[in-house]
């Protein structure tokens, strides 16, 4: 299947702790999701070479997870002009920096306060770079979440609504919000529009969009027959992103990250209530030692 991209649009694709990158150049270029924090720099950095010292006019925020926008503060201070647009549900915890409601508290992730000037309403058709392009709102994963579809070429940037092999973690359903069909309620659609190309929030652009809709269903189906499972594949999600942040912690300040974070609070209470909380988060840190995906040397957990 094709992936050819729509004239003026670029896509840096980035390590899984940061968000892909989407520049569609024109008259006004745009930059949709900007990163995680830790990769700032480098996001200011690859915007700059792409441009040739051309200003950045429009940053979008396709949700506000702190691997999407931890790269905006950075993006505000090199362009001072620089217009912001989130979606429209978070537009007031963004005005106030409510980090508890932004989920950077409830998560242990970093992300610089940033200011938020307008919002995408679901409906909308903007012209983005050299193209009009669709606002659809893609629930499940985030619940303001939004995507993009530029119809002439079929493209859609669809965050982590879905990826080339499943879907972000629905993180409503581990507080006890049921979101699992919202997942469904926003994969259909997206099956209506057929796109021919996927920009995904991680991995690499893919084009046979049928078979990614099938897998991410069938992961959809194993998850809802199964929640505890969804809970511990969170659990280590959250471990690694934190490793690939902070690569070597200390025991003492990995035992700290972990009691001091909400949603493995959370999950051990509403999921495995007898399991002890410390040994639970040992089982996960366990589970990622023996997958390969981390390591411990003496006296630290190391991120592999």
């Amino acid at each position: 299947m094709t992936t050819a991209l729509p004239s003026g649009v670029s896509v840096f694709e980035r390590g899984w702790l940061s968000s892909n990158n989407v520049l569609l150049d024109g008259d006004a270029p745009v930059l949709v999701d900007s990163g995680y924090v830790a990769h700032a720099a480098q996001t200011v950095d690859l915007v700059e070479r792409e441009l040739g010292g051309r200003p950045l006019a429009l940053l979008v925020n396709t949700h506000l997870h702190s691997d999407h926008c931890g790269g905006n503060a950075a993006l505000q201070a090199r362009y001072a002009s620089l217009h912001t647009e989130i979606p429209p549900g978070d537009a007031d915890t963004v005005a106030q920096w409510d980090e508890a409601a932004l989920s950077y508290r409830a998560t242990g992730q970093r992300c610089p306060r940033f200011r938020a000037d307008g919002v995408l309403l679901s409906g909308m058709r903007r012209r983005l770079g050299r193209h009009d392009w669709e606002v659809h709102s893609a629930p499940g994963h985030d619940p303001h979440s939004i995507v993009l579809f530029e119809s002439e070429s079929r493209t859609l940037i669809s965050a982590d609504a879905l990826w080339g092999n499943g879907f972000g973690v629905v993180f409503p359903e581990l507080v006890g919000e049921p979101s699992f069909d919202e997942v469904a309620a926003t994969l259909d659609p997206i099956a209506t529009l057929n796109p021919r190309t996927v920009i995904p929030g991680h991995g690499p652009v893919f084009g046979d969009t049928s078979a990614a809709l099938d897998r991410a269903r069938r992961r959809l189906d194993g998850l809802m027959s199964d929640p505890g499972k969804h809970a511990r594949h969170a659990f280590k999600v959250l471990i690694k992103f934190k490793l690939l942040d902070a690569q070597r912690m200390p025991e003492n300040e990995w035992r700290a990250w972990r009691d001091g974070t909400p949603y493995f609070q959370a999950i051990h209470r509403r999921f495995f209530p007898e399991w002890e909380f410390s040994a639970l988060a040992e089982e996960m840190l366990d589970d990622l030692i023996r997958s390969g995906a981390a390591k411990r040397s003496a006296g630290t957990i190391d991120n592999a």
